[in-house]
């Protein structure tokens, strides 16, 4: 494999088990989910932060990601808008509310970014085929990407993804298998396909890479505010982008560039809130839900691959968890459109939440709040139409 010097083995998440770079999947010894581990990140982060890595794309943060930047599949993703909402800030009684506008991926979403590496290293393992279950973002980022490197992609959706996510994840060349049911019963169907295939596996966290993807926001906003914000509220399903953005914020601390980690909350559902849930009991495991209801399928997963890992995050930047009934997620992402700041109905809980952890005491008044945004307004615009219908507009 094409890899970067300072890129030097993989570490099981769980056991803390070191192994060479040729492992594809999850930890040999327990099974444990497996992410990068790195040399001399101080001058990867001088190149990254003094300018030597020219460009926009994900590429230019190759230097602090396992492949190099000749190697990287990369279409146009990175370097989103941080867009200023005075007006919640004034809600929420601290000084800055920033949005992370990951709507501005080339799908139309960050997984764009952990799809960049994910892609990259199946390529790099001689892998001829992906393939995941996906409430849909995955899958249509999964589908460009893959059609961008060469191989095939298979994905493995619920019947209630919206259409726009099943559409494209078509139009990028991806074959699609809609499963009856919700996201338990495409993991299911994924399951028992792959089971006799030699696909890929770009499941969550049953690769190394698809969070190594999502920590280069950390760097982002590091480098827009030229410090780390005090605190950053994630709408979490899976944990991908809660457990990437925590690795991003660790490595920087660990270098010195910033000089505190932020407090990182997990934004969910009320209708489908494992993680909420388990921070609220003080456990360090998560219980899967066994009735999930929520309307925005990204945050309807009942049992999440990274929940232990997510805990682990929030635990250790003193940050927490948060969950909020549908009505307000949405209301959330209208009232901030309405501003003229447009939000996902899966971005609405990141605005619900903070309302939340404001109403908590959770934010101190002069702090800088990030929100993460993480697909454009338009993949669930007949959801957030509907919301207004009912009140009668």
């Amino acid at each position: 494999m094409e890899t970067t010097d300072a890129f030097a083995s993989l570490r099981c998440m769980a056991c803390d088990g070191q192994f060479d770079a040729e492992n594809a999947g999850r930890c040999p010894d327990c099974s444990g989910p497996l992410a990068p581990r790195y040399d001399d990140l101080a001058s990867a982060h001088g190149m990254v932060f003094d300018g030597a890595t020219a460009g926009s794309d994900l590429g230019r943060f190759a230097p602090v990601l396992p492949f190099s930047r000749e190697s990287l599949v990369t279409a146009g993703e990175a370097s989103t808008p941080l867009v200023d909402a005075p007006s919640l800030a004034d809600d929420l009684g601290v000084g800055e509310v920033l949005l992370k506008d990951e709507g501005c991926n080339g799908t139309g979403g960050i997984a764009d970014r952990e799809m960049a590496v994910a892609v990259t290293a199946a390529r790099e393992h001689g892998a001829d085929a992906v393939a995941l279950p996906t409430t849909g973002s995955g899958g249509q980022a999964a589908a460009a990407y893959a059609s961008r490197a060469g191989l095939e992609s298979h994905s493995f959706v619920p019947s209630r993804t919206t259409f726009a996510n099943k559409a494209m994840i078509n139009v990028h060349g991806g074959d699609m298998n809609v499963v009856g049911g919700r996201y338990p019963d495409a993991r299911g169907a994924f399951e028992d396909a792959v089971a006799g295939e030699s696909w890929h596996s770009l499941a969550p966290f049953a690769e190394p890479y698809r969070h190594e993807g999502s920590k280069t926001i950390a760097y982002e906003l590091v480098e827009a505010l030229d410090a780390a914000p005090d605190a950053v509220v994630v709408p979490t399903g899976q944990g991908i982008s809660l457990v990437g953005i925590d690795r991003g914020f660790r490595e920087l601390r660990a270098t010195g560039w910033i000089d505190d980690r932020p407090r990182l909350y997990a934004a969910q559902a009320a209708g489908c809130d494992p993680v909420a849930a388990a921070w609220q009991a003080g456990a360090d495991a998560v219980d899967p839900v066994e009735r999930p209801d929520a309307i925005c399928g990204p945050l309807e997963i009942p049992d999440p691959a990274g929940g232990a890992a997510v805990l682990d995050a929030i635990t250790a930047t003193d940050g927490g968890a948060v969950a909020t009934p549908d009505e307000e997620i949405l209301e959330g992402a209208v009232t901030l459109a309405g501003a003229g700041i447009p939000v996902s109905g899966t971005g609405g809980a990141a605005v619900s939440g903070a309302r939340a952890l404001a109403d908590e005491g959770a934010f101190a008044g002069g702090e800088t709040v990030v929100l993460l945004d993480p697909a454009t307004a338009n993949r669930e615009a007949d959801i957030l139409r509907s919301h207004l219908m009912k009140q009668g507009i």
